[in-house]
């Protein structure tokens, strides 16, 4: 695949980035997608490696070798149809997916591996700007409503996949606008959000049906999740009115910090931050939290810390100290240990350059009032890890100023309530309990009912949402028709 001696010939060359003081005075997206003919060198660098353990890497399984030799030789239009035919939505993959594809890569064991994200976000822009990304409505309709309750990643990879068979597609979203998390919990500078608005056009005019602000099943929202449905629609009205359900409502619930001060003004859940963020930047709605000459405090080292990293910067913040309970990782990888799983180093995001202190094995102990009910410090200690447990190191305890903290700690389960009002059993972790293999693949304990993303699997990644909504599709069609064309 490629050119046969590329991987010799050529370096890896990463997309181009605006420099950091021109894109902190904005939120638009700052990463370049490769010109025609750096992806062409870039899909050159492919190996002829016999067993392309990137395919697997990845949790759509993309044909990775056969597009790059198509960007390789410029058939960029057959590269796009191949890379559609397992991902519904590669513009939002080449954007925020970790890439665990590159992780996998053959290349990767003694070299710096083949930039996939990078081609796979040239070879989607292509087919934006060339006009090869149309609608596919179906040829015939088979009669049969599917409602689908979320319309983050796996929701809308459920909806695509069931419209262009025919079936009639409704999606409910309780937010005032489409994409989930995608729309809302990251922030423009990573995907700005006209690149979900034109799925959801292409997707309308293959006859899916979005309704937002409604919340479905139960209006209990736990407290940190933002909700701005005007209208409720009860589990057995979707029962009785739809053929199947899918539930990809996703994993909202946010980890807490039970410490001592939890309740001072200024500590936040992430998405208390991030989503109002969203709405001031694409609506106008002026973000009630403003950080701008502020000591911020993230406690949190995954990507939606990352996002609370880059998006105080942007505000301005007096300072930004990132917080992990983990210890400090590698630099490097064992890749001969590792390879070719996701290995566990050290990350680097492109917010973290932008300005960030980044301290790791701290565990916060409490916050300090400022006698008005503030915010103005956090007490911290340092924590060693052996065997698997963590404990506090004597003497290790540090103060820092902090106006404001944002609780970046991941995300615990679905809403319990939509679950319970569907009557559908939980699993161990309170996630929707259902099966990926073997016969009955998705579907929940009550009849007609699926789930699939993060509400079954638990907080996870956007490719592995995609995935599970498009294997969700198939199983759905089946139950419909008794058989499917749909690909698993």
């Amino acid at each position: 695949m490629g050119k046969p001696t590329g991987f010799i010939e050529y370096e890896r060359l990463s997309e181009a980035h605006d420099p950091v003081e021109s894109r902190l005075r904005h939120y638009r997206e700052f990463v370049h997608t490769l010109n025609d003919s750096d992806a062409r060198i870039q899909g050159a660098r492919c190996m002829d490696c016999g067993v392309p353990f990137c395919n697997t890497g990845c949790p759509v399984n993309n044909i990775i070798p056969d597009w790059n030799d198509l960007v390789y030789r410029g058939n960029w239009k057959q590269a796009l149809e191949v890379l559609h035919s397992t991902n519904n939505f590669p513009d939002f993959t080449g954007r925020i997916c970790p890439a665990p594809c590159e992780a996998a890569c053959t290349l990767g064991i003694n070299a710096a591996p083949v930039g996939i994200k990078s081609i796979e976000h040239f070879i989607i822009d292509k087919g934006w700007e060339m006009g090869w990304v149309v609608p596919q409505p179906a040829r015939s309709k088979t009669g049969k409503k599917v409602a689908i309750v979320g319309s983050g990643p796996a929701g809308l990879a459920a909806a695509q996949q069931l419209a262009r068979v025919g079936h009639e597609v409704t999606v409910f979203e309780k937010n005032d606008r489409i994409g989930g998390l995608l729309g809302y919990g990251i922030p423009d500078f990573k995907l700005e959000k006209t690149v979900i608005d034109r799925r959801v056009a292409q997707m309308e005019a293959e006859g899916v049906v979005f309704k937002t602000r409604v919340i479905v099943g139960s209006k209990n929202v736990p407290a940190g999740i933002i909700n701005d449905a005007t209208e409720f629609v009860s589990a057995e009205a979707l029962q009785n009115d739809f053929d199947a359900v899918i539930l990809a409502a996703g994993a909202e619930v946010p980890r807490d910090l039970p410490v001592p001060g939890r309740e001072l003004e200024g500590i936040h859940a992430a998405l208390e931050f991030l989503i109002p963020q969203n709405k001031e930047v694409q609506q106008g709605k002026k973000n009630p939290i403003n950080v701008k000459g502020k000591h911020v405090i993230v406690i949190g080292g995954g990507d939606t810390g990352s996002d609370c990293v880059g998006t105080s910067n942007r505000h301005g913040a007096a300072s930004v100290t990132q917080f992990e309970l983990l210890p400090l990782p590698p630099e490097q990888e064992n890749k001969a240990l590792t390879w070719p799983y996701w290995p566990y180093k050290l990350r680097t995001s492109s917010s973290h350059e932008e300005g960030c202190t980044r301290d790791f094995a701290v565990a916060t102990k409490a916050f300090i009032a400022d006698g008005q009910g503030k915010v103005k410090a956090l007490q911290a200690v340092r924590v060693e890890w052996q065997d698997g447990k963590m404990s506090e190191v004597a003497g290790s305890e540090f103060e820092l100023p902090c106006d404001a903290a944002f609780l970046a700690m991941g995300f615990t389960n679905p809403v319990g309530a939509l679950l319970d009002a569907f009557g559908v059993d939980k699993d161990a972790r309170q996630n929707a309990k259902a099966m990926t293999d073997g016969e009955g693949c998705y579907q929940t304990n009550v009849a007609k009912v699926f789930a699939a993303g993060d509400v079954r699997r638990g907080q996870s990644l956007v490719v592995w949402a995609i995935r599970e909504g498009r294997q969700a599709a198939r199983e759905v069609d089946t139950f419909l028709m008794g058989a499917t064309t749909l690909p698993r």
